[in-house]
C-alpha cells in the first residue's frame, strides 16, 4: 500500500469553520426582504418597493460566503425579487387604459 494514499483513514480531520466566521442557520435579513417584496407585488404598493430595493442592494453588498450554504436564498435572488417587485408595482402606470371602461386599450 502506498504511504501517500489520500484515502487513508488515519489522515481524516474533523471539519471546523474558520474562527472569524460564525455558523448561521438562516439569513433573516434576506428572508425579510423576500417577504416584503412578495407583499409589494401582491398589493402593488409603489411606496413600499423602494425600501425593499435599498435593503436588497444592501443585502447583496454585504453577503456572507457561508450564508448561502447554510440556508435561505442568495442575496442575488433577493435583489432580483426586489427588481421584479419594482417593475410589477410600477407597470400599471404605463398601461394604456380606456377612461370610460377602465380596461386596457390595444389600439
Amino acid at each position: 500500500m502506498l504511504t501517500s494514499d489520500a484515502r487513508d483513514p488515519s489522515r481524516e480531520v474533523k471539519l471546523s469553520p474558520p474562527r472569524s466566521w460564525r455558523v448561521e442557520s438562516t439569513d433573516a435579513f434576506g428572508s425579510i426582504v423576500m417577504f416584503i417584496a412578495g407583499i409589494t407585488m401582491v398589493t402593488k404598493n409603489r411606496y413600499l418597493v423602494w425600501p425593499v430595493l435599498v435593503l436588497a442592494i444592501s443585502n447583496a453588498l454585504n453577503q456572507h460566503p457561508l450564508r448561502r450554504k447554510d440556508g435561505g436564498s442568495s442575496a442575488w435572488t433577493n435583489l432580483a425579487m426586489a427588481i421584479f417587485a419594482l417593475i410589477i408595482s410600477h407597470l400599471p402606470m404605463f398601461a394604456f387604459t380606456d377612461p370610460r371602461t377602465g380596461g386596457i386599450r390595444f389600439s
